[in-house]
């Protein structure tokens, strides 16, 4: 807890047996009040390590998707009284060490959201993020920043924190339960005027770091299209999507 704020940190997870302790191991824990992992139908022993870890789980009897995931572990943080969450993919993907200084971003006031980008620096090839993904990511978000008259280094990374009030504020349970979800989540808070910072993050791909392949990127990329070109025409034009109604 940091200025009474209750701090939740949600892990959503499919196949995170190789990577969950690692992560959980580097959680700033003496900030970090809660931790959720909802697992999305795991065949390996994901469960199992979870609840030696003494991590509140939530367990979904069949894969409903990276989307259906995240609307669980958030709901879950707002039921169990969170002020403050920071949504962390298990992978290992990501560096968890970062956490303190994204919730201190979130409870200065200046910011309702925080994305930790792989963008700024030189983390996401140093990493080794794939070439293709690398420039996929660039182009996509050089649209986005057009079309959604914004200015973020990546929009597609899978580290991002939220206030409480910009959480209950979105109707996230409309949203898409596919990889999309995060892009109409950003989308529609930037949309509704919210606050959304950056820090830098390095990233590590190797073989047991979740990735979607070749035909699920292009899927995805296309989806991140159609909900940018979404965004400017409700910008522009009065449309019936409720999403875009306050």
């Amino acid at each position: 807890m940091i200025n009474n704020k209750k701090i939740a940190v949600i892990l959503p997870a499919y196949n995170a047996a190789l990577t969950l302790q690692k992560t959980f191991n580097e959680i700033p824990h003496d900030i970090v009040d809660d931790i959720i992992l909802t697992d999305d139908a795991s065949k390996d022993k994901t469960v199992e390590i979870a609840h030696k870890l003494n991590i509140h789980t939530i367990i979904h009897q069949s894969n409903k998707g990276y989307g259906a995931n995240q609307k669980t572990c958030y709901k879950a943080a707002l039921d169990r009284g969170a002020d403050i969450v920071i949504m962390l993919h298990p992978d290992y993907q990501y560096s968890p060490k970062l956490l303190s200084a994204m919730v201190c971003m979130l409870i200065s006031g200046h910011y309702d959201g925080v994305i930790a980008s792989r963008i700024l620096g030189k983390g996401a090839l140093a990493g080794g993020m794939p070439l293709y993904k690398y420039i996929a990511n660039r182009g996509l978000t050089f649209i986005q920043n057009i079309l959604l008259n914004y200015k973020l280094s990546e929009y597609h990374t899978g580290y991002r924190g939220w206030t409480k009030e910009l959480l209950q504020s979105l109707p996230f349970e409309t949203y898409s339960n596919d990889f999309i979800f995060d892009n109409q989540m950003m989308a529609q808070a930037i949309y509704h005027n919210f606050r959304i910072g950056e820090i830098s993050c390095p990233t590590k791909y190797f073989k047991e770091a979740s990735s979607i392949n070749l035909k699920r990127s292009i899927i995805y990329g296309l989806g991140v299209l159609k909900t940018s070109v979404e965004y400017r025409l409700n910008k522009l034009i009065s449309m019936s999507n409720k999403r875009y109604k306050k």
